[in-house]
């Protein structure tokens, strides 16, 4: 796996005139709200997807969306390149710029602006963090669903780039559906407000265009989102199973038997040994797979929808049955789970895949993943959303190790190809970004790329919007 990764080619005449863009963009902004020193610039090299790297020309700090239409409207002039940033917590690649690109970052837009309690809405900066907008109106009774694995850093802005999802998803749905209205900056510096505070806004669906286009449509500065008031309780359960396959087909049972628990989340034993040696949740050592399903309501909803769920297990060979018997132990289930990804770092490099696949699929394609992880020489550890099929096996190697990387690489792609073939999908939560692009073809047609590069172009004819991502670089359009 290379230091660098194919962009497009650089704009000799952006980098020839470097010194001057600075210059203007330095006028543009307060002081202290541009980076463009070599040492202040390595921070930006790279996201959560750290295979990869590379410095861009300048980093744009905004406080305002006037000043993000000014940034926007001097690049589309003079044809600049140009990658939105939120905090950086991408895992495909989707905020790494090229060399010749001005990275506009929204960590300075982090003001909650607008708390509508009647509607059930509230309105923020992109920059603020998904967790703050729940820790914001939990003590009046409320909270924002969609809970990525990284909402203590995640910002908005991000999570509507790649259409976020979460634990919770299973039952409140991802970004797009907790997502009312934005204000977005297109390429030229003009701005407009898509949805608002209404459940359902008139005209063209361009909202949910937004939603998921990575920052390839236009920068996203605020965002009206939808609260949902808390439950009256929750209670998460463990499960454990001798197989995953066991596993995976009590998952597919509780759903197509109508039962929609708030969460129902996977993981094997590598995962299970990985997180517990982080959090000390609890797990149970003595199991192959292991299922967190939490359920919520009355005492009395609780009780029933957990007498089903406890039956089907049943059926499926269930080992191990744990109940949180107060909130610190359900905190603290949650935290072994949500500090899966960290807690595989501290043992080892690894990539983490993001393919969705239909839940009858489930026991099949993750016995087949351990035999394509095992055949490259490779560990796997897979912790992911059972409950909606999105897949997070975490693929384990040495990123010092160019041969070891090349093979990480590699089961990567054919993991995801399997999803696709599957019946699913090669992305749930985390965008395609760079990390997938070279594989949309596997998924989609030639004719269909060229009609999303088609809408693509209508917001930004000269592709200057994060033009290296999700697309194929060979078959595009001449911008």
């Amino acid at each position: 796996m290379p230091d660098k990764i194919a962009f497009l080619p650089p704009k000799k005449s952006v980098l020839d005139r470097r010194d001057i863009i600075v210059a203007d963009l330095s006028d543009l902004l307060p002081k202290g709200c541009l980076v463009s020193e070599p040492r202040g610039l390595v921070p930006f090299e790279t996201d959560a997807f750290i295979a990869y790297r590379n410095v861009p020309l300048a980093v744009a700090l905004p406080e305002t969306t006037a000043q993000v239409a000014a940034i926007l409207k001097y690049c589309s002039r003079y044809d600049i390149p140009v990658v939105p940033r939120g905090a950086g917590t991408s895992l495909s690649g989707g905020a790494i710029p090229q060399s010749d690109a001005v990275v506009i970052g929204l960590s300075k837009l982090s003001r909650i602006l607008d708390v509508d309690y009647a509607n059930r809405t509230a309105t923020v900066q992109a920059g603020v963090t998904n967790l703050n907008i729940s820790e914001a109106v939990s003590a009046d009774g409320y909270f924002y669903a969609p809970d990525p694995s990284s909402q203590l850093a995640c910002t908005i802005g991000g999570n509507i780039g790649m259409n976020s999802g979460g634990a919770h998803c299973l039952k409140y749905g991802v970004t797009t559906n907790n997502l009312l209205g934005v204000k977005l900056v297109l390429f030229d510096g003009t701005i407009i407000d898509l949805g608002g505070k209404a459940l359902d806004a008139p005209g063209l669906d361009l909202l949910g265009l937004v939603c998921g286009s990575e920052g390839q449509l236009g920068i996203v500065t605020e965002a009206t989102v939808r609260l949902i008031a808390k439950p009256e309780g929750a209670r998460p359960v463990l499960f454990g199973f001798q197989s995953s396959e066991e596993a995976g087909s009590c998952v597919a049972e509780i759903i197509g038997t109508g039962i929609i628990p708030v969460a129902i989340e996977f993981m094997d034993k590598p995962a299970i040994e990985i997180c517990e040696a982080f959090a000390h949740a609890g797990y149970p050592m003595d199991v192959e797979a292991l299922l967190i399903v939490e359920v919520e309501g009355s005492e009395a909803e609780m009780d029933a929808m957990l007498a089903s769920i406890i039956a089907i297990a049943g059926r499926h060979g269930v080992s191990t049955i744990r109940e949180s018997q107060s909130a610190n132990e359900a905190a603290l289930i949650w935290k072994g789970r949500k500090s899966a990804f960290g807690a595989t770092g501290r043992i080892a490099d690894y990539i983490c895949m993001d393919g969705t696949v239909p839940l009858s699929q489930l026991s099949y394609v993750l016995r087949k993943t351990g035999e394509i992880v095992a055949r490259h020489g490779l560990r796997v550890a897979n912790v992911f959303h059972a409950g909606d099929g999105n897949m997070h096996p975490l693929i384990l190697y040495n990123i010092n190790d160019p041969e070891d990387a090349a093979r990480a690489e590699e089961a990567g792609n054919e993991i995801l190809k399997l999803c696709v073939d599957a019946g699913g999908c090669l992305t749930g939560e985390h965008g395609v970004g760079i990390e997938k692009r070279d594989l949309m073809l596997h998924q989609f047609a030639q004719v269909d790329l060229d009609q999303q590069m088609t809408v693509r172009a209508a917001f930004d004819p000269h592709w200057i919007m994060n033009p290296s991502k999700v697309f194929p670089l060979e078959g595009r359009p001449a911008a």
